[in-house]
């Protein structure tokens, strides 16, 4: 017995998209190959979304999974296998869509309330799976339905609160779901229509005035507000205009208020009754005839000087019999004057400020609009100076001026002037200032300044400020007399000089070794100063610089000289004397030891002519040494030493008898103690 699947189908009747109640069937086949004809039997199952929902054995090559009533929850993707013997065949996947949804159905807790009260509604769609959305409506009668929207996630029902507001006479409540689906989103039918009746608890109030009309000012007007309660509990009465709350009671079914009427009192009014969450109004217009306009104050002048007169007069055009009085404002109240309509005084600068009229009657106050009063005292003469104190600048620089006067009543107009050049105006309080950059090396010209106010005097005007222009220090050089090498002892004079600079500058000079020393420093009214030092010492071997600086406060270093000191020359001389000297004097006692080695080697008659000439030698040498001072017996001098050689040289020949050794003697002059 030998089979083998050759496919395995799934089909859904009457087609792939049912209607929601209608009947369905899932039809599995196999299509099976075999080599005889024999009893085969297989075992079909069913999924939906990869879930199993229905499973049967048979001898058939179709198995047919029935749904009698298909609801939307049928909808999905649906596969089945076929197993036979060991051997498993599978089928492709097909979506089947069950248009619609149930109808669902909706609930109220209450089909009785009042206004304030919360009415809470279910929706349900008893034979859909989640999730779903469920959208309920409230139906008022002559307007458009309100909506709500509750998605749910785990649960087909769903639901919501209803706060019944003023005005919600007959309510109809109703909800519908929607489900999304592979096209997108399916809706259900409207549930049934639920009908809710609403109770007030209390009728809308009623606001009325005494007298009702025909006001005018300094009338007393009374507003009266009442309602009808269904339960006196926690009702409140409130009367407003523009936002402001004039009156108001707790539990009780009226309210009056009075007041002696304005024209300001003229507009809306606003009583209203509240109860938990219902609140009802009414609304009434108040208009109040003028009894009288507004006064109208006038001044005589309204900028003038102090110690002048000013007269203030009130008065109200067409009508006589008021009470006035002027006052001053001030921020900590208004300051009586005079009740009268005419007020004469003689100013002071603090009378400055604004001033009103007012007028009484019948118990009615107006006020006038403020007149502004300014009373100004004279500037006093301004003083120009420089900010930084000192009336000097330094070439390149800014400049900064500041001009002040003391006494004066701002605003205050200060003019700054450079010569007869005007170059700003400021208005100030007291002072004011100006910024200079355009400092040149010839403006020798003065500064001054103006300053004015609203006074009658006129202009003030500054002492004329003379400033500096101090010029920077420019190219500093250094030398020196004699330049390079110094004898020890001599005198050096250093010059250092700039090339620019205002006077006086200060001038100092230093030298460099390890470190930097200061070793002279000076002011002078010049551009150049000169330092002598007196004595060279051979310590004072270096390199030197100066450096240059004045009120622009920059120093201006030299470039470096360097001094060698050295001997003088007749410390030359006494160095080589010396050291001839000693040279000298090692010849000789060179000369000695070696013609003593010579005369060893030469035997008797050697030892006797030198014997017989020895004595000779050695009287004269002693009886001139004695006989003058000034004279120094030894190679004193380089020639000297080169007699002894040739002697030396010549007593080499052949006949050494006759060898004869010369003395020379050397006349040395005595030093000079002074030098």
């Amino acid at each position: 017995q030998v089979f083998t699947f050759n496919s395995v189908s799934i089909k859904v009747l009457p087609s792939v998209k049912v209607e929601n109640g209608a009947p369905m069937s899932i039809i599995c086949h196999a299509d099976i190959s075999k080599n005889t004809d024999f009893q085969l039997r297989h075992n079909f199952t069913i999924f939906k979304d990869g879930k199993h929902v229905f499973t049967t054995v048979s001898d058939e090559e179709d198995a047919r999974y029935e749904i009698p009533v298909a609801k939307s929850s049928d909808t999905g993707d649906y596969e089945c296998t076929v197993k036979a013997n060991g051997k498993l065949g599978f089928s492709d996947s097909i979506y089947v869509w069950v248009a619609g949804m149930t109808k669902p159905i909706l609930t109220a807790d209450k089909k009785e309330v009042l206004e304030g009260e919360v009415v809470k509604l279910r929706c349900e769609l008893p034979e859909e799976v989640p999730p779903l959305e469920f959208f309920f409506r409230k139906i008022k009668t002559n307007s458009a339905p309100t909506e709500k929207r509750v998605p749910e996630q785990n649960q087909n029902f769903s639901e919501v609160k209803y706060y019944v507001e003023e005005g919600d006479n007959i309510l109809q409540f109703d909800c519908f779901g929607k489900r999304q689906v592979r096209s997108g989103w399916e809706s259900s039918q409207h549930s049934n229509k639920t009908l809710v009746t609403v109770k007030e608890p209390f009728i809308k109030p009623t606001l009325i005035t005494r007298p009702s009309s025909n006001i005018t000012e300094g009338d007393q007007i009374e507003f009266e507000c009442s309602t009808v309660v269904a339960q006196m509990r926690d009702i409140e009465i409130i009367l407003q205009k523009n936002r402001t709350i004039l009156n108001s009671v707790r539990n009780k079914k009226f309210l009056k208020y009075s007041a002696a009427a304005t024209q300001e009192d003229s507009g809306e009014y606003l009583c209203k009754v509240e109860q938990g969450a219902v609140s009802k109004t009414t609304k009434l217009n108040v208009f109040v005839s003028e009894l009288f306009p507004k006064p109208t104050l006038s001044a005589s002048m309204t900028k003038l000087d102090e110690s002048k007169d000013l007269i203030l007069s009130c008065s109200i055009n067409g009508f006589r019999g008021a009470n006035f009085s002027i006052v001053q404002k001030s921020s900590s109240g208004d300051i009586l004057l005079k009740n009268s309509r005419i007020l004469a005084i003689k100013v002071k600068v603090n009378d400055t400020g604004s001033y009103t009229c007012k007028a009484e009657v019948k118990g009615i106050v107006k006020e006038s609009k403020p007149v502004r009063i300014n009373v100004y005292a004279p500037v006093s003469k301004p003083t120009l100076s420089v900010v930084s104190g000192s009336p000097e600048v330094v070439l390149g620089k800014p400049l900064q001026l500041i001009c002040h006067s003391v006494r004066g009543t701002p605003p205050i107009t200060f003019t700054f002037y450079k010569g007869d050049e005007i170059k700003k105006n400021v208005t100030n309080d007291t002072y004011a200032t100006f910024l200079d950059e355009d400092i040149g090396l010839n403006d020798n010209v003065g500064y001054k300044c103006d300053a004015r106010n609203n006074h009658s005097s006129g202009v003030k005007t500054s002492n004329i400020l003379n400033v500096t222009v101090i010029v920077p220090i420019r190219d500093a050089s250094l030398g020196s007399v004699p330049y390079g090498e110094v004898e020890v002892g001599s005198e050096t004079a250093f010059l250092c000089s700039v090339k620019e600079g205002s006077w006086p500058i200060d001038f100092k000079f230093f030298k460099t070794t390890d470190r930097e020393v200061l070793l002279y420093e000076v002011r002078e009214y010049s551009d150049r100063t000169i330092w002598h030092k007196k004595t060279m010492k051979r310590k004072d071997t270096g390199t030197y610089h100066c450096t240059a600086s004045n009120r622009a406060s920059v120093d201006v270093r030299s470039r470096p000289i360097t001094i060698s000191v050295i001997l003088a020359a007749w410390q030359k001389g006494v160095i080589a004397a010396f050291v001839l000297t000693a040279m000298a004097g090692a010849g000789a006692v060179a000369l000695w030891w070696f013609l003593r080695k010579k005369k060893k080697a030469k035997g008797p008659s050697m030892e006797m002519s030198g014997s017989a000439l020895a004595p000779n030698l050695t009287s004269e040498k002693l009886t001139r040494q004695s006989s003058d001072g000034n004279y120094y017996s030894g190679s004193g001098y380089i020639e000297d030493n080169e007699n002894h050689m040739k002697s030396t040289d010549e007593s080499k020949g052949p006949d050494l008898e006759s060898a004869e050794v010369d003395y020379t003697e050397v006349e040395v002059s005595t030093l000079d103690p002074h030098r």
